[in-house]
């Protein structure tokens, strides 16, 4: 059936047909009409951060980006659902048309820019939804915050989330908000990871929980700087990683329509680049930090070969786009 859907959302602007999805999974979720793509999926607990996740594939953050279909997630067999980014005050993002299909790739190229409807509307959602497993809650800043007051932005989200997300992921590394990668390095990565989990400690006391907080990094980083970025997570004790994002790497669609437009690159085009960089990480943080995988995770084959490199857990999103939920019976089944 999925194949027959896809068929027709193909025919449509990408964007478009995202939008149009995400309405309706919202519509479906609890009621029967979710047995087009609800899922029965064999149990495979992992325990990693302090908790139990069904199995070790979750949905990456960026599909659900206000958490509106969190039930609909679930209901297709996800571990765990990462919901986000989510910035401070709601914005519309980057100019339209912003998304773009690669199929020769299964790929998908974005430059959305963080568009979401801010974050006390994702705290509604989540409020509102039945699901109880492992929720994950990704946190940006809004693209007219400077550079040097992103802490403030991430710190307004944290506060606002904590009681409500299992994990929180710091998002410093898409492509598509200016400045944002910067905070990537050196002395401007330190000091936002001192001021995040000094937060937590005051969080912690005051709900009297412990939500640990990971960080996503690119795809496009130097070893140096992979080494230098797992010394200052280390340093600063972050409880997990999550490699990677998309890329701005443009030589696996190279003569492919719309291969030379702005912004992220995901899909399976990602594997091995992601691969790489989630290998030197594991290599360098050597089990002091646990690892997610994810960057073209889009078979068993895949999945596996992430996990085997050292991932704890992984997550996907492109490949279900191309594929459908049967994606995800096929990786669980295997891992």
């Amino acid at each position: 059936m999925y194949s027959i859907i896809q068929k027709l959302l193909f025919t449509q602007d990408a964007e478009w047909s995202h939008d149009f999805t995400i309405n309706w999974l919202k519509r479906t979720q609890n009621n029967l009409l979710n047995c087009v793509y609800k899922q029965n999926l064999t149990d495979k607990p992992v325990q990693v951060f302090g908790l139990t996740f069904k199995n070790p594939l979750g949905l990456a953050a960026g599909l659900d980006k206000n958490g509106e279909c969190i039930d609909a997630f679930a209901a297709m067999g996800f571990g765990f659902i990462e919901i986000g980014t989510v910035t401070p005050k709601p914005q519309p993002g980057n100019d339209k048309p912003r998304m773009y299909r690669l199929p020769q790739g299964q790929a998908i190229i974005n430059r959305m820019g963080f568009n979401n409807k801010g974050v006390d509307n994702l705290i509604e959602n989540v409020k509102k939804a039945k699901y109880t497993g492992i929720l994950g809650i990704n946190i940006g800043k809004n693209k007219d915050t400077l550079e040097e007051q992103a802490l403030h932005d991430y710190l307004i989200c944290l506060r606002k989330v904590y009681n409500y997300a299992s994990y929180v992921t710091v998002n410093i590394s898409s492509p598509n908000t200016p400045g944002l990668r910067n905070l990537q390095h050196g002395k401007a990565l330190d000091e936002l990871l001192i001021g995040i989990k000094n937060e937590q400690k005051l969080l912690q006391i005051q709900y009297a929980k412990y939500v640990p907080i990971l960080v996503k990094i690119a795809p496009d980083l130097t070893e140096q700087e992979i080494v230098d970025m797992s010394n200052s997570l280390i340093n600063a004790k972050i409880d997990g990683v999550i490699a990677t994002n998309t890329t701005l790497d443009r030589k696996e669609v190279l003569g492919q329509e719309y291969a030379e437009e702005m912004g992220g690159l995901s899909g399976a085009v990602l594997s091995a680049k992601s691969q790489a960089v989630s290998e030197k990480l594991v290599e360098v943080i050597a089990g002091r930090i646990p690892v997610i995988g994810v960057g073209g995770i889009h078979s068993a084959k895949s999945a596996k070969a992430r996990i085997e490199a050292g991932s704890t857990l992984i997550q996907l999103y492109t490949s279900l786009i191309y594929q459908g939920p049967k994606v995800i019976k096929e990786i669980v089944d295997a891992i």
